[in-house]
């Protein structure tokens, strides 16, 4: 009897462990992805594929040192006094509390951190399980509340100062010159040493047991870490350069990824005839509203002030473009609470239209829904019912698909006239822009520093997840509470980090689509200096077994970079201010939850 009701317990437990990666992967990855998307540097699918390789390699590689602080740091094992069930309830409820919190925040698009979600309910679930003098508040040699909670103050703030130096260092190396292509053409290896290096020290410096790595010399240590990213940056000198030389430089729009494997040959690839004629990407990012304009007067009052806010008219964070900007302000519409959803509802119409007309599985799957749509009447009513029935399939194939095909980039602009859209622009017009050639080349360094972010997100976060279903896997199998010291299986950082990377694909464009442009002016260069810096001090914190805040540190980041254009209004307060509340609030209010959920069923009366 006390088996089954282990087994209901975990099986329960299970399902909202599962659906807190899920929502980590949803709310925490898309955050680390956005800035890359929203620079154009990849497409949403493109970071599909690359999140699933480098999650899993993190995860697989770095992740199980975390889990044992989020297992065993918080609530030691001996709290429990050998009742395995009372530890089994106890982690099932914490999962239960996060997820249930992170989940709520990620339908309606409010950007939390899982980390702190998880951490606070297990805090909460500690209070009303083995009562507050057993719940470590303090630092407990690195995994207690008070080291995880430094966190709270320290990764953002480490997070800014790693990025401003990267992109600093970008600035003054590239951006500055009178010809900064070719510095920056010949500068982008740093950017795989760097990589390179970072990536290896974290697998393996107090790396997996498993591979005998934590008892390396540190001589050896130093010389696999060094050597690693100086092979990298040497092959990036023989096969990238050359590639992204003929690409940018020679502006050889015929050529192709694969042909990187010519090096140096490359050099002296003849350019195509009308080379000169062609364009890279636009990488500026321009407000394109979603307003039907009532007359032409409207339009070229759009489009001119466009013009303004990208330098096309003025340069760029100057106080002319700055001071048009705002004169303009007085000449644009405000929109009613009303009038400003009926805005949002027109283009997301717009965007199922367009989905609709599309081909394939997700194409019928939006036509089956706009044509089955639930009339007047109860839900019992019989052809509410027939249209329920034929919804169903659909509604399976659109969860499934239905991110895959986000217009990521359309959600991320604001409506003309509305406060958060004039604030937006505001913001835009104290960021430099620089020549979109430059912004082009660092678009591909931006892919491997957004793997490395990856990999980092995947090392810290998926231990995270995995740890309180470690600890509930290991109560229900064994009948005893989990050890303080028991390993993680391999297969469950595997199932973990697959259902995070389920997550960003199918729901991963709620949190994307106010992210990335809203914090502060986004392109590749600044991109790639905003995900190193996050993803070094994310890899600092998992060596030392800190949990950490991937979305804290991506956030503290950007404002980092954002403060580097040399004016305090080019970030957006008003939306980091949110963000700082959100986590704020997530402490008590996950750990009410988590605890909430522990009280009733430790109280719950018995017969």
């Amino acid at each position: 009897m006390v088996l089954e009701a282990y087994t209901y317990v975990f099986a329960i437990g299970t399902c909202f462990a599962l659906l807190e990666a899920y929502n980590n992967g949803a709310n925490d990855v898309a955050n680390a992805w956005a800035t890359s998307v929203s620079s154009r540097s990849v497409t949403y699918r493109q970071a599909m594929i690359l999140c699933i390789i480098f999650e899993l390699t993190g995860a697989l590689a770095v992740g199980a040192r975390t889990a044992s602080t989020i297992k065993n740091g918080i609530i030691p094992s001996n709290a429990f006094q050998g009742n395995a069930g009372v530890q089994l309830l106890a982690f099932a409820s914490a999962s239960a509390g996060a997820s249930i919190w992170v989940m709520w925040c990620t339908a309606h698009s409010a950007h939390v951190s899982s980390t702190y979600s998880l951490v606070s309910s297990i805090a909460g679930v500690g209070v009303a399980a083995v009562g507050a003098r057993n719940v470590q508040w303090g630092w407990y040699d690195g995994s207690g509340l008070g080291a995880i909670f430094a966190g709270l103050a320290m990764a953002p703030f480490i997070s800014a100062c790693f990025g401003a130096i990267i992109f600093l260092l970008i600035k003054y190396l590239v951006h500055v010159r009178k010809n900064p292509v070719p510095w920056a053409v010949y500068s982008s290896p740093l950017f795989f040493l760097i990589a390179g290096t970072v990536c290896t020290l974290s697998i393996v410096y107090k790396g997996s047991p498993n591979l005998g790595l934590d008892k390396k010399p540190p001589g050896w240590i130093a010389g696999v870490t060094v050597g690693t990213g100086a092979a990298l940056c040497l092959l990036s000198a023989i096969f990238f350069v050359p590639y992204v030389h003929a690409k940018v430089v020679k502006k050889d729009y015929t050529l192709k990824p694969w042909m990187a494997i010519q090096g140096p040959l490359l050099f002296r690839r003849p350019a195509p005839a009308d080379a000169e004629q062609s364009t890279v990407p636009n990488y500026a990012v321009i407000q394109e509203e979603n307003v039907a304009a009532d007359s032409d007067s409207d339009i070229a009052a759009r489009k001119e002030k466009a013009a303004i806010i990208n330098g096309d008219k003025t340069v760029a964070g100057s106080e002319n473009s700055v001071n048009a900007t705002v004169d303009q302000e007085a000449a644009t519409p405000n929109y009613t609470q009303e009038e400003y959803r009926q805005l949002m509802n027109q283009a997301m119409e717009r965007h199922h239209a367009n989905l609709r007309k599309s081909r394939g599985p997700l194409g019928w799957a939006m036509r089956s829904l706009h044509r089955n749509q639930l009339r007047g009447g109860s839900i019992h009513e019989t052809h509410n019912l027939i249209a329920l029935f034929k919804r169903i399939p659909a509604m399976i194939v659109a969860a499934l698909l239905y991110g895959m095909h986000y217009d990521i980039h359309t959600a991320q602009v604001g409506i003309h006239g509305s406060p958060e859209g004039r604030r937006m622009e505001r913001v835009y017009g104290y960021a430099t822009k620089y020549s979109n050639e430059v912004e082009h080349l660092y678009s591909f360094v931006q892919i491997i520093t957004a793997c490395t972010a990856s990999f980092a997100h995947g090392a810290n976060d998926v231990g995270n997840a995995v740890g309180v279903w470690a600890g509930m896997y290991s109560a229900w199998s064994t009948g005893n509470p989990a050890a303080a010291k028991a390993d993680v299986p391999m297969w469950q950082l595997g199932t973990t980090a697959a259902v995070i990377c389920i997550g960003f694909i199918t729901y991963g464009y709620n949190i994307m689509k106010v992210m990335g442009n809203k914090l502060t002016y986004h392109s590749p260069s600044r991109g790639s200096s905003m995900e190193m810096g996050a993803a070094i001090t994310i890899l600092i914190f998992s060596q030392y077994k800190l949990p950490v805040s991937t979305s804290m540190c991506i956030t503290g980041a950007t404002v980092g970079v954002g403060l580097c254009n040399g004016h305090i209004k080019a970030v957006n307060w008003k939306r980091v201010g949110l963000l700082v509340f959100s986590w704020i609030m997530t402490i008590p209010i996950a750990g009410l939850i988590g605890g909430g959920i522990m009280a009733l069923a430790v109280n719950t009366p018995k017969w």
